[in-house]
């Protein structure tokens, strides 16, 4: 095979060797908390009036969607459990991870990317510092927070939005969708979703940081490493959330099934 074929091998191994390099970074002291803070209130303050806006569709779509759909079955009485389950499993979890990759994640490859043409990185191991454990672990915990905090915020405005929209438009009866709640939704479905949170914000930071700290060229290298950084996330965090949807249906049967 020829070097171009093997490319993509070869970029997947380095990603995972530095994602092996950022878990043991994970255990090293000392932890720079004032890095962490700083980069956890930055995405937090670039990404939540964003996810915000978004969640108001999100619960809006599903909830006209599912509520057309479950009203031909002439089941109107589980509109509100059913859009619930869609928005806290799947749309709260993708929502907030598209946000922390586009804005958080280009962010955090911007900045480590600038840092790798102006030789800062290379700096800081002549002076015996290590970039993953002083600059990427702070980022990779502080994305992973932003996110878990930011699901929840995106699982309660979609569903508020979703309940607003099918008792406006589709004639849903208030009481009905907040009863039906408990009738095909349970606990580990709101697991399901924050673990997911949590996986696709690890995965935006490895990745952004992973790209941005191995930028060449001079700022056109750094803007494409943010490029390739917000797609490669994109194409992970689907793959991500197939296998875990699997894993949890898996292990945590539908309920009432």
């Amino acid at each position: 095979m020829s070097s171009r074929a093997l490319a993509p091998l070869s970029v997947a191994g380095n990603l995972f060797a530095f994602a092996l390099d950022v878990f043991r970074g994970l255990f090293r002291r000392p932890f720079q908390l004032r890095e962490f803070i700083q980069q956890a209130w930055f995405i937090a303050s670039v990404t939540i009036v964003p996810t915000a806006l978004v969640a108001i569709p999100f619960g809006a779509v599903i909830a006209l969607q599912v509520g057309g759909l479950i009203k031909q079955f002439g089941a109107q009485s589980f509109t509100g459990s059913a859009s619930v389950l869609a928005v806290i499993q799947q749309a709260a979890p993708i929502g907030t991870a598209l946000l922390i990759a586009g804005a958080g994640g280009s962010a955090i490859a911007a900045d480590l990317g600038a840092r790798k043409i102006r030789e800062e990185l290379d700096a800081m191991m002549v002076l015996g510092i290590d970039p993953i454990q002083r600059l990427v672990v702070p980022r990779v915990l502080a994305c992973m927070l932003v996110a878990f905090f930011l699901n929840g915020m995106v699982s309660v405005v979609g569903v508020t939005g979703g309940y607003v929209f099918n008792v406006i438009l589709q004639d849903g009866t208030p009481g009905a969708y907040l009863a039906s709640f408990t009738a095909l939704a349970q606990l580990p479905d709101l697991w399901i979703g924050l673990i997911k949170a949590l996986v696709f914000g690890l995965i935006a930071a490895i990745v952004a940081s992973y790209k941005g700290m191995n930028a060449n060229g001079g700022p056109k290298g750094v803007g494409d490493a943010v490029n390739e950084s917000v797609v490669i996330t994109f194409l992970l965090l689907f793959v991500a959330n197939f296998v875990l949807s699997l894993i949890y249906l898996q292990i945590i049967p539908p309920k009432g099934g």
